[in-house]
């Protein structure tokens, strides 16, 4: 089975995907987590980064072109990140998470130990624009077009454990003969 789990920053995909790679003991891939460490790699803050990937089109392309080859050559994976339901197409669970923009800084600051909140929002919101701007341009994605997913859920109504149990009874529709 693969499972795509996509949001934006802040919405919970990286802890869901932990979640059910744990509980189902699936391979999980997160194209956040490949981001972030290039960015680490060049000395720089995310937006910065995200600047950079704009000009240069070969860092995405990289990160997303890697995700689908390893999509596909296995089963059993979970594939986190903004593009993954759009990339791995022939996913059997396609999943957006959603959570008001407060929310979502409030988690940024603490993860990304951010010295506030109004930083935290102008850096994200600079993110998302420029993240969106990108995906229209390489992909004539539209990042707002959730018609692909199967499921769109509330991060902010319910914690990690809650959004999991909601994926688990998903994920024995989709596979009953499987006990879980």
């Amino acid at each position: 089975m693969r499972i795509t789990v996509s949001g934006l920053p802040g919405s919970g995909t990286t802890s869901l995907s932990r979640y059910l790679s744990e509980h189902h003991g699936f391979s999980l891939i997160s194209a956040g987590e490949v981001f972030r460490q290039l960015a680490q790699e060049h000395n720089m803050g995310l937006a910065e980064f995200g600047r950079l990937a704009q000009e240069n089109p070969a860092f995405d392309t990289m990160i997303d072109a890697r995700q689908k080859e390893i999509a596909k050559q296995r089963d059993n994976i979970i594939v986190e990140g903004r593009l993954s339901g759009w990339m791995v197409t022939d996913a059997e669970l396609r999943i957006w998470l959603f959570a008001p923009i407060g929310c979502r800084i409030k988690r940024i600051v603490y993860r990304d130990q951010i010295a506030d909140e109004k930083t935290a929002e102008r850096i994200t919101l600079e993110r998302e624009e420029c993240e969106a701007g990108r995906y229209h341009s390489y992909y004539n994605i539209d990042i707002t077009d959730l018609s692909i997913y199967h499921l769109i859920l509330d991060s902010g109504h319910w914690g990690v454990e809650g959004l999991g149990s909601i994926v688990d009874t998903s994920i024995m529709q989709l596979k009953p003969h499987e006990v879980l």
